[in-house]
């Protein structure tokens, strides 16, 4: 088994080593979030991307970090922990 490593990408001073978690066998019963780190355009990325699973039978949830220059803040994370299965983070670089 290849053993996926991921480091936070904030300015830590000792990195924390986290197993990589195994997918949904399925998706089809999951509720799948989308993140806009609020960068410009990430918003049109993740509509597409929200469409195109609305498309397709998927519940998904949409969530916003309120500026891309910082950590999302806990109650963001505490709310797509509750609330998904899975989660895209859009990017717009």
């Amino acid at each position: 088994m290849t053993r996926y490593q991921m480091l936070d990408p904030t300015a830590e001073l000792s990195p924390q080593r986290r197993a990589r978690r195994a997918p949904p066998a399925r998706l089809d019963k999951s509720t799948i979030g989308l993140l806009s780190i609020s960068k410009e355009r990430s918003n049109e990325f993740l509509d597409t991307i929200a469409a195109r699973l609305d498309a397709r039978g998927f519940k998904v949830e949409r969530f916003m970090k309120p500026t891309h220059t910082k950590p999302a803040p806990e109650p963001i994370l505490q709310a797509i922990v509750e609330r998904c299965d899975v989660v895209v983070v859009g990017l717009a670089d």
